[in-house]
């Protein structure tokens, strides 16, 4: 048998109003249709429901059953309903990020402080991973990448200008190795490769010149998937490391990383969010887009 809901919602507010005028108003239909659908339950069950009287009307056996199990169960899908009406619709709830490493040292996490004080009915998850996250199959709300290249569901906001990157390495290494004056010198270099943790693929040290980029294929015997491992080995004078030049400006500032080659590096395109059309108006979403953005902008 089929639940009938409609018949169901009726024959609730019958029983909690004591009339099928009273349950026709808090309904905001008509006493007719209250009476119809009532009738129509009834048979659908083969019982009766309630005692008519010219002046009142009660609940049978089978009605004080029946109420004992829907009442209940109504309350709850009015829950149901109530809470996803206002879901993402308020400055509370649950949100999910998917970002690279870099992108939470760099950028998320420095206003995790400011945003959980500004709205502390907001809990966020955070997933720190370098793939182009699924959003919809690891039920997730956002993610960071570098570019505006994602799906054609999906929404991409930029949140950093061009991101400048940089050589580094440190001095101990370039007194005992040389300073490198082009990329083509670092095939003579041991340098400090990045795996991509998603795809496995080794990142590209990619260069500008008048007629455009291009890639040099380094080489080394040091292969790290993480962005802090590959400053410490260049640190610890192991090589030279390619990455993002605000990632390494303190190890510069106190000396301990040199910066080379910088005439010949370029911008990355900068750092986007993507989450799908469907969440542009999630307020979580839309406060964190908002807040990281004005964090940039001071």
């Amino acid at each position: 048998m089929r639940l009938p809901l409609a018949t169901l919602e009726i024959f609730t507010a019958i029983a909690r109003h004591g009339s099928l005028r009273a349950a026709a108003e808090a309904l905001g239909i008509k006493p007719s249709t209250v009476s119809h659908q009532l009738r129509a339950l009834e048979e659908q069950l083969g019982t009766a429901l309630f005692i008519r009287t010219t002046r009142s009307i009660s609940l049978t056996e089978a009605g004080r059953a029946l109420i004992r199990g829907a009442g209940p169960a109504f309350d709850q899908l009015s829950e149901a309903v109530e809470s996803a009406r206002s879901t993402g619709h308020a400055a509370r709830g649950t949100l999910k990020l998917a970002m690279p490493e870099f992108a939470y040292h760099l950028y998320v996490g420095p206003i995790l402080k400011s945003f959980c004080a500004a709205y502390p009915e907001i809990e966020l998850e955070l997933s720190l991973t370098d793939a182009l996250s699924d959003i919809l199959g690891e039920e997730l709300h956002a993610g960071f990448r570098l570019g505006d290249r994602v799906a054609q569901d999906m929404v991409a906001v930029r949140l950093t200008p061009p991101l400048p990157v940089v050589v580094v390495a440190s001095p101990d290494y370039l007194a005992a190795r040389g300073t490198p004056e082009t990329p083509r010198d670092l095939l003579g270099h041991t340098c400090i490769r990045y795996r991509f943790q998603s795809s496995g693929q080794i990142a590209p040290w990619s260069f500008q010149s008048s007629e455009g980029g291009y890639d040099v294929d380094v080489q080394g015997n040091l292969i790290a998937n993480a962005l802090p491992a590959s400053v410490d080995l260049a640190k610890r004078g192991l090589g030279l490391a390619y990455t993002f030049k605000a990632y390494v400006d303190p190890q510069i500032s106190a000396g301990e990383l040199q910066p080379v080659l910088d005439d010949h590096l370029g911008p990355t395109p900068g750092i986007f969010m993507y989450f799908p059309r469907e969440y542009k108006s999630m307020m979580p979403l839309r406060l964190f887009i908002d807040h990281i953005k004005r964090q940039q902008s001071v």
